[in-house]
């Protein structure tokens, strides 16, 4: 197996990563703006609409350890350019779908590319990349995420305006196949693994027990999702347990035991986006419906965090390869907890400058969180590991983005009920009391992961404290 580490490698590698990470959130964002004419489209239920985006995440979650595991065994370049073609056949069926049930399928195929794509990005940066380099690249594509969300809700809303909706997913095929073109030029494969048998039953008992988990908080607060959530609950402890006992599992629990840095930094993550993806929802909602503000202008407002994030995150990348990525990664995390606890003195009066330095300071502790911390994770494991735990890194930010809807979802269904949401009869008063609570639980969520940061101890030149990297 050739490795090659040369720079035109890491250049080429470097490429295709921003690309990719640039492509999944621009897509996501986009949809997203596009879900109103979608449903007026074919007629959908709010519920049924909201499954165009929750397929997709479902079906990132579902894979994303799987694939991980795969790469490594079969070649990470290999399962990156299959789902760069998934994902570029499904965007085609999408974009030609005849009915909702239809496009839902083709969302949760791209969900399924996505995996693949995202789930192998960081891992072959890491392999190309040695441990004092790394960070640098991974806040670069750090930044290419945050452009993409960026970019995403403007191009999506005027494509739709202009074109329509189902233009917005043939807009993704140029750049897909110019990725598909680089990423078959990439010389090497890197499957560390390679020989180890894939853990079938690990893979459905894992995909299984987290889509009961997801299905159960999407329903809440009925009670078969408590149910739903037990099952799934039930079903990945026993997934934990059938790990232990193999010899080569799909989710080596190795990478757990007695590595502190890596377990922690997982669940700083975790724990982050658990209590930041729901806020972009939140303020939506606020801008359009109490400060009475046009989508567009809504959306010139909340741009405002994640071009923070893309400007910054590759000076955040480049200071974790200096200093230890849990100080930086921390800081971040404190920075953002003193943004969402500022967002608790919203009220109906607020000023648009006093919303734009709340989202400044939440985007600017985004990104000195995020690549530190993925840097701190991939520096944590082996080689022959870093597709699982690139996998597990991508799986740990969309398991934390459904909990961080539940959550408002479950606020919303005990104060607001089955209240319509209209421009003429919203309910300004039981929406911010919601919206109070949920920023508090995000803010002692935010609070707690800063001690879990600042707990996992030293992990530098690619030296971790403990743990799986022998």
């Amino acid at each position: 197996m050739t490795q090659p580490d040369t720079s035109n490698t890491q250049r080429s590698a470097l490429l295709i990563a921003l690309l990719s990470s640039f492509l999944t959130p621009f897509m996501g964002s986009s949809v997203n703006i596009a879900t109103p004419a979608i449903g007026r489209d074919f007629g959908m239920s709010a519920v049924l609409l909201g499954w165009v985006s929750s397929a997709y995440l479902l079906a990132a979650a579902m894979f994303l350890v799987p694939f991980g595991k795969l790469a490594d065994i079969h070649g990470r370049k290999r399962i990156f350019v299959c789902g760069i073609v998934i994902d570029a056949v499904a965007s085609l069926l999408a974009a030609v779908a005849p009915s909702s049930a239809t496009l839902i399928v083709f969302r949760f195929l791209q969900g399924m590319g996505g995996a693949m794509i995202f789930g192998t990005g960081v891992a072959i940066l890491s392999s190309v990349y040695p441990a004092g380099e790394r960070g640098k690249a991974l806040g670069l594509t750090v930044a290419a995420v945050y452009t993409g969300l960026s970019v995403g809700p403007f191009c999506g809303g005027l494509i739709t305006e202009h074109l329509g909706w189902r233009w917005i997913f043939v807009s993704y095929l140029p750049l897909e196949l110019v990725i598909l073109r680089f990423a078959r030029k990439l010389e090497g494969e890197w499957a560390e693994a390679k020989g180890e048998r894939f853990d079938v039953r690990g893979a459905l008992l894992y995909s299984l027990s987290l889509t009961a988990i997801m299905f159960g908080f999407s329903e809440l607060p009925k009670a078969p999702a408590v149910w739903l959530i037990l099952l799934g609950a039930i079903g990945l402890a026993g997934f934990v347990r059938l790990e232990w006992r193999l010899e080569n599992p799909i989710l080596d629990m190795r990478l757990f035991k007695g590595n502190r840095p890596f377990t922690l930094s997982c669940f700083a993550a975790l724990v982050n986006y658990s209590a930041t993806f729901a806020v972009g929802f939140l303020l939506s909602l606020y801008l359009q419906y109490v400060k009475h503000l046009t989508a567009e202008k809504a959306g010139l407002v909340l741009v405002a965090q994640p071009i923070m994030m893309a400007v910054l995150s590759p000076f955040a990348g480049r200071l974790s390869d200096r200093t230890e990525p849990r100080l930086v990664a921390s800081i971040g995390m404190a920075i953002t907890s003193a943004g969402l606890f500022s967002l608790l003195f919203l009220n109906r009066w607020s000023s648009l400058v006093f919303i734009l330095a709340c989202l400044v300071l939440l985007g600017v502790g985004f990104a000195l969180f995020s690549s530190p911390n993925a840097n701190a994770i991939m520096s944590s494991v082996e080689r022959r590991f870093y597709g699982v735990a690139s996998g597990i890194l991508g799986t740990t930010r969309v398991t934390g983005q459904m909990f961080s809807m539940g959550i408002v979802m479950l606020l919303f269904a005990v104060i607001l009920g089955r209240t319509r949401i209209t421009s003429e009869s919203f309910p300004v008063a039981s929406f911010l009391r919601s919206a109070h609570i949920a920023f508090g639980i995000f803010t002692l969520l935010c609070v707690f992961g800063v001690v879990a940061s600042l707990a996992r101890g030293k992990v530098r030149d690619g030296e971790p404290s403990g743990g799986s990297r022998g």
